[in-house]
């Protein structure tokens, strides 16, 4: 806590910057800042994204699509930068929330617009008829599970991940307050997958595709510097196993480095717009051929 205790205005306003790594492009306001035309590929699928856990959800998606054989979901993948991209005119129209991942389905007579990850991977799974249980009670659970990762992520990730890693000062209340909440939910997963391969039982689903990359890699100790460590990630067995299990996949291992702009420039592959991109077109590879 602060040496002087804040006492809340009776109404407040937005007249500095709140500090943090993101300060400079958050803001109470939606819509666009300014005109720019998205980019539009030769696929049935574009995707506007960034290699951040949501934006991984739907690489992966993609990825395992083409593994099993859907040719018709063929993407092309274009980086949008958390740095002021993201309130880009064109953006907007597709996400009027501003927030990655958001996506065109332009594979009928009409565009359809879809944002928010978790609308997107049902929007697949259904055109698809892939990755989704057909029986009521397995397709009950698949969805109850995509949706607690839905409404559980905002607590590890501008909860725990934003106060421990990204805020300007450590702030111990809030550091113990959403680090308690981040374990509460990793025993929650612990104990559903004590008795199940996956979430949603014995089939891998969007619910395992839309966790993973934000559990999967709190566990690998990916995610918010050495939070691994903090958190004693490496007690929570049965998400290690269901972790390495899904990590292990091929199609997993090409979607999470799709619009991905940090790490190993070999992890790096800032757009995809064919299957031979992941061969090609990684940073490394650019740099080699540059």
């Amino acid at each position: 806590m602060t040496d002087a205790p804040y006492t809340p205005p009776k109404v407040w306003t937005f007249d500095k910057e709140n500090g943090g790594r993101f300060a400079s492009v958050n803001r109470p306001t939606a819509g666009a800042t300014h005109e720019k035309v998205l980019p539009v590929g030769n696929h049935p699928f574009q995707l506007y994204s960034r290699g951040t856990p949501n934006g991984q959800k739907v690489t992966i998606m993609f990825e395992e699509l083409l593994a099993l054989g859907h040719t018709g979901a063929e993407y092309d993948a274009w980086m949008i930068r958390i740095d002021g991209e993201q309130f880009g005119s064109g953006f907007v129209e597709v996400n009027p929330n501003s927030k990655i991942p958001a996506l065109m389905d332009r594979s009928g007579p009409e565009p359809i617009r879809v944002f928010e990850s978790g609308a997107i991977l049902l929007h697949l799974a259904e055109k698809f008829g892939a990755f989704i249980p057909k029986t009521a009670a397995a397709r009950a659970e698949c969805l109850s599970w995509l949706f607690w990762q839905m409404g559980s992520a905002p607590y590890l990730g501008g909860g725990f991940g934003h106060f421990y890693n990204y805020a300007p000062e450590k702030i111990e209340y809030a550091i113990n307050r959403f680090a308690m909440e981040t374990k509460r939910q990793m025993d929650v997963l612990d104990r559903r997958l004590k008795a199940n391969d996956y979430l949603a039982g014995k089939e891998y689903t969007i619910a395992d595709i839309a966790v993973w990359p934000w559990y999967g890699g709190l566990a690998q100790g990916l995610l918010y510097g050495d939070s691994g460590t903090f958190l004693d990630v490496q007690s929570y067995k049965n998400v290690q196993r269901w972790n390495k299990q899904i990590a292990a996949r091929p199609a997993v291992k090409r979607g999470r480095i799709v619009n991905r702009s940090s790490g190993d420039p070999a992890s790096q592959l800032h757009e995809r717009h064919d299957a031979s991109d992941f061969e090609t077109r990684t940073q490394d590879k650019l740099a080699k051929q540059a």
